[in-house]
């Protein structure tokens, strides 16, 4: 039920990439086979055109094409059968150290300072959005939004509805651009969708592309068409994407200094890892919980839906999400919430994963958990670890009438 893009562009570079990963490094007796890849890339470009007609990543993928048969003195005419596959040789060029300094963010821009401070946002399940400020919020925001938006790099996601009449949605696309820096990397683009995650740019590399330092920015394949990380060490930023179940979940770990890089501060407004969502797409997620708490049942946003195969009661739901979540913060909070919303237990496993990845790209470990009620205690929105925040509460509320 779910809406699917009818371009197949990341299918095209995925193919071209199998086919010729490695071939750089090869004599030039080799040739005839790197032009016979690109025929064929050409020929699946053409293939989907007439529905990739406004997708970035297929006009870069076009233009990319036309370069590397330049660059390469390949007819446009002749096979375009597929090549054998290959692996990278041992000492690949991924794997050199001799980028310049420029292109290392904590060598280059902090020599002679402290250590930079790192920031995170993060974007799971139906949709959670927490930002680099550690706000928490679940916001509606159906169809394309931008996430990130500085001088080094944009972030756009695509969100759509879950089922059919309802307001429940989840990321189904998402679009990275690596705006070229200086000595360091060229541009590149990178683009997921449901049931495409690629392990490589939309124009079939792995790295930043021809220039010296092009190795700072870098992509790894964790779990195949599960689980992909990105290095950009010339902004000491990390990017984690996961597909769970059919949709997409988003993680970054990036330097306060690289975060606010952003020339006209008045656009900053749609920079939602930055400002969160508008008011008008948020959703009140503790008062929807508190309902379903209450009546015991599902209670879904927007329209009501028919009851599905696997519904869950607000009991049940609270079991499962315990299950990967022990500690009843907002990500356990948001799991409950949305196996009620849609019925589908992936959305467990992506706030699941979700917490996986603030443990490992958050800076301040402290605030790993957010609670609902901690913004009144302590900056941050953040309470202690495994301790339940009306408790907190409480105390406070005893020491204040013991001071009276």
């Amino acid at each position: 039920p779910a809406v699917t893009s009818p371009c197949k562009i990341l299918k095209c570079n995925s193919e071209f990439w199998a086919a010729t990963s490695g071939s750089h490094h090869l004599g030039a007796e080799e040739a005839p086979e790197f032009c016979t890849a690109l025929r064929a890339y050409a020929h699946c470009t053409r293939r989907t055109a007439r529905t990739c007609r406004g997708d970035l990543a297929y006009h870069s993928a076009v233009h990319g094409i036309d370069d590397l048969m330049v660059q390469h003195n390949c007819s446009k005419d002749g096979p375009t059968s597929q090549p054998r596959l290959r692996t990278l040789p041992p000492g690949d060029s991924q794997e050199r150290s001799d980028s310049p300094e420029i292109c290392h963010y904590e060598k280059s821009f902090h020599k002679h300072s402290a250590t930079p401070n790192y920031t995170h946002c993060g974007l799971f399940g139906d949709p959670h959005l927490r930002t680099f400020t550690d706000t928490f919020q679940t916001c509606k925001v159906q169809g394309a939004w931008p996430l990130i938006d500085n001088n080094y790099l944009n972030v756009q996601v695509t969100n759509t509805p879950v089922l059919p009449g309802s307001s429940a949605t989840a990321t189904s696309k998402l679009t990275i651009i690596f705006k070229s820096f200086q000595e360091c990397v060229d541009q590149k683009v990178y683009q997921a969708e449901m049931d495409e995650l690629p392990a490589a740019f939309v124009d079939g590399s792995k790295n930043g592309g021809d220039k010296h330092g092009a190795n700072s920015l870098k992509i790894t394949e964790k779990v195949s068409g599960q689980h992909i990380e990105i290095q950009a060490k010339y902004i000491g930023t990390t990017i984690v994407v996961r597909q769970v179940g059919r949709y997409l979940t988003f993680a970054v770990r990036m330097p306060e200094e690289v975060v606010n890089a952003v020339e006209d501060r008045d656009s900053q407004g749609l920079y939602l890892c930055l400002r969160g969502c508008p008011l008008n797409q948020q959703i009140d997620f503790q008062a929807i919980r508190s309902a379903q708490a209450t009546e015991g049942r599902a209670r879904r946003k927007g329209p009501s839906l028919p009851a599905q195969p696997e519904a869950f009661t607000y009991e049940t739901a609270t079991a499962k999400c315990r299950e990967k979540l022990p500690v009843e913060d907002l990500y356990f909070q948001s799991c409950v919430f949305d196996l009620l919303t849609t019925g589908d237990v992936n959305f467990m496993l992506a706030a699941y994963y979700a917490f996986e990845d603030v443990k490992m790209l958050h800076s301040n470990k402290d605030k790993l958990h957010l609670y609902e009620r901690t913004r009144v205690l302590t900056p941050g929105n953040t309470a202690p670890t495994g301790t339940h925040p009306a408790l907190w509460v409480a105390l406070l509320c005893l020491c204040w009438l013991c001071l009276l």
